[in-house]
């Protein structure tokens, strides 16, 4: 069997186990087990379970950013850019339970070095998010020159309510991905709009 093949199969099959598991409850035998392959050779590929999880969650991680940047299309109004990328957001996790569970909820807890992986993942994901709506706010306003960090803490605010949703969409009997990113864009959309239209909210004086 080909490097490659016998390498995505240990690496689906630790995936599997870290996602439903966890971190410290899976096994490096219950890993070569799925995988149909000797334990050994789990180390001889990968060398340790620091190095396979650190390899799950790079893998998971570009996976997911990738079908964010692929779902959407170039040109089309900012609305549907961002309903686009949040259907492929939610369709990606509900597809992918376990990598989802190694991203969100394993590797954050489990130390600094897989909690970066994660960040960095994030952190470009935010920053794709950002672009959609600077581009929106730019066009609204007539500004060509509105900053970026202007709008940050939205994209910052809205991926954090993705994580979030996507957890419950996926522990929701019934709910789709389609409802999970509707769900978010009437909570999102209505007000960025507003905003778009410089009618933000402040707070009361008192």
């Amino acid at each position: 069997m080909p490097r490659a093949v016998r390498e995505r199969q240990m690496m689906d099959a630790a995936v599997r186990t870290f996602g439903q598991r966890g971190y410290r409850a899976a096994s490096m035998d219950e890993i070569a087990e799925l995988a149909g392959v000797s334990k050994p050779l789990v180390y001889l590929y990968l060398n340790s379970k620091e190095e396979l999880f650190t390899a799950c969650i790079r893998r998971e991680a570009a996976a997911l950013v990738e079908a964010v940047r692929t779902g959407v299309t170039p040109g089309e109004p900012a609305d549907r850019q961002l309903w686009a990328g949040l259907r492929a957001f939610f369709t990606h996790t509900a597809e992918h339970p376990d990598g989802w569970a190694v991203l969100h909820s394993q590797a954050r807890t489990h130390g600094e070095p897989f909690a970066r992986e994660v960040a960095v993942m994030r952190e470009e994901i935010v920053a794709f998010v950002t672009l959609l709506i600077v581009e929106a706010a730019r066009e609204a306003h007539h500004d060509p020159a509105l900053p970026a960090h202007e709008v940050a803490g939205l994209a910052e605010a809205l991926v954090g309510a993705a994580e979030s949703l996507a957890v419950w969409a996926n522990a929701t009997p019934g709910v789709s991905a389609k409802n999970a990113a509707a769900t978010l864009m009437n909570f999102a959309w209505a007000g960025l709009g507003n905003l778009m239209r410089g009618e933000s909210w402040s707070p009361p004086r008192l």
